[in-house]
């Protein structure tokens, strides 16, 4: 199960169910997809296909949303944000 937690211009912001502990998200558009470290700052953590003006786009939405998906990705897994 990967529950979607925002769509926005055709770019989905969804996690993988059981993957890793590190509080993180995927973003897919159409055939690209990328994954971004929430923690302890928004990075890149690998893109297949995305350029930078969408990375950027990416970027920009993480940063506005960036509590409220750790939020969600705490809720999905079970974790509790101060979990280490």
């Amino acid at each position: 199960m990967s529950p979607k937690f925002k769509e926005q211009n055709g770019f989905v912001f969804k996690i993988y169910s059981n993957e890793e502990e590190r509080i993180h998200i995927h973003i897919v558009k159409a055939e690209n997809e990328a994954k971004y470290w929430l923690e302890p700052d928004i990075e890149l953590a690998e893109n297949f296909g995305f350029s930078n003006k969408e990375l950027g786009f990416i970027e920009k939405i993480l940063k506005e949303y960036a509590n409220e998906f750790k939020i969600k990705f705490a809720r999905h897994t079970g974790k509790r944000l101060d979990d280490k």
